[in-house]
C-alpha cells in the first residue's frame, strides 16, 4: 500500500487514474476513495476537488445505472471529513461533519432509492417471519416499520463506519511517506471534548423521542464515542507497552459481544472525554 500511496503522489495524473479506475471496479472503490482522501490531506482542498471529481463519475455511474450509491456516499463522506481534518487538523470536528452528512444522506436514502430500500425491507421482514415468529408476531403491523428503520439506519451506518476507515488509511499514507508514526501518535491520543460527547449523548437518548430515524439517530450519535473509545484502548495499550494481543483480544471481544461491549465503549468514551484517562495511567517504566 505504501508504494501505491507513493505513485498516487507523483502527480495529478496518476492519482486522478488510480482514483478513477477503482472507483469503476467493483469492491475497489474504497481505494479511490482513500487516493482522494489522501491527496486532499497533503495537497489541500483544491487539489483534493480536482482529483475527487474526477472520482465522482465512476462513483456516480453505480449510483445512477447501477442502483448502488455505496461507492458515491462513501467518496463524499471521505472527501469532506479530509478536508476538515486537513483545515482544522482535529478527528473530533472531522467526526462530527462526517456524522452530519451521514445523518442527512440516511434521510436522502428512502426518497433517492426507495426500490433498493423496499427490497432489504421485504428481505429482513421474510427473515424475521421465518427465523423469529415471536419478535414478527409482537410487533405485528409495526414489523415492516422497526426493520425499515434499522435498513435505513445499517446503510447510512456502513457509508460512515467504511468512511472513517478510509480516512484513517489516507491519513496512514500520509504518516508512512511524510511523518513516520504521526498516525499512530494522533490517534492513540484522539479523544473527545466534554461538550461534543455531552452532545453526542443527548442525541442518544433524545433520538427515541423524535418523530424521526431513531435508530439512524442513535447510530451517528454514537459513532465518534464508540470511535474515542477505541482511541482510548489504543492509546492504553501502548502507553503501557502492552502487546498487540491485547487489541486482538479486544477486537474478537468486540466481534462476540456485539451491542453489549459498544454501550460500555460508549460510556467509557464520555467518562474519558471528562477525566482524560491516558493522564492519570503512567507509562510503562523500564523495570515493567
Amino acid at each position: 500500500m505504501r508504494a501505491l500511496a507513493q505513485f498516487v503522489m507523483r502527480g495529478p495524473l496518476q492519482a486522478a487514474g488510480v482514483a478513477v479506475v477503482t472507483m469503476a471496479v467493483p469492491l475497489l472503490f474504497w481505494i479511490g476513495a482513500a487516493v482522494v482522501g489522501l491527496v486532499t490531506l497533503r495537497l489541500g482542498l483544491k487539489q483534493g476537488l480536482n482529483i475527487g471529481i474526477w472520482a465522482v463519475l465512476p462513483a456516480l455511474g453505480w449510483a445512477i445505472a447501477g442502483g448502488d450509491p455505496t461507492a458515491l456516499a462513501v467518496l463524499i463522506l471521505v472527501f469532506v471529513m479530509s478536508a476538515v481534518l486537513g483545515i482544522t487538523f482535529s478527528w473530533e470536528r472531522s467526526l462530527v461533519v462526517g456524522s452530519a452528512l451521514t445523518l442527512i444522506i440516511g434521510f436522502l436514502l428512502p426518497l433517492l432509492y426507495p426500490g433498493l430500500l423496499d427490497q432489504l425491507v421485504q428481505a429482513g421482514v421474510s427473515f424475521y417471519e421465518q427465523y423469529n415468529p415471536e419478535v414478527a408476531q409482537e410487533l405485528g403491523g409495526q414489523l415492516e416499520s422497526a426493520v425499515r428503520q434499522t435498513m435505513n439506519a445499517s446503510m447510512a451506518g456502513a457509508f460512515l463506519m467504511t468512511a472513517i476507515a478510509l480516512t484513517m488509511l489516507s491519513r496512514s499514507w500520509q504518516a508512512k511517506l511524510y511523518n513516520p508514526g504521526g498516525f499512530r501518535e494522533e490517534f492513540h491520543s484522539f479523544r473527545l471534548s466534554g461538550p461534543v460527547a455531552t452532545l453526542s449523548v443527548v442525541a442518544m437518548v433524545g433520538g427515541p423521542l423524535l418523530d424521526l430515524n431513531s435508530v439512524l439517530i442513535v447510530w451517528v450519535a454514537g459513532t465518534p464515542l464508540v470511535i474515542a473509545a477505541i482511541a482510548l484502548v489504543h492509546g492504553l495499550v501502548g502507553r503501557r507497552g502492552m502487546g498487540v494481543q491485547w487489541l486482538v483480544m479486544f477486537y474478537i471481544a468486540l466481534l462476540i459481544l456485539g451491542p453489549s461491549l459498544l454501550l460500555v465503549l460508549v460510556v467509557l468514551a464520555f467518562v474519558d472525554s471528562w477525566l482524560d484517562i491516558r493522564r492519570r495511567i503512567k507509562p510503562a517504566g523500564p523495570a515493567e
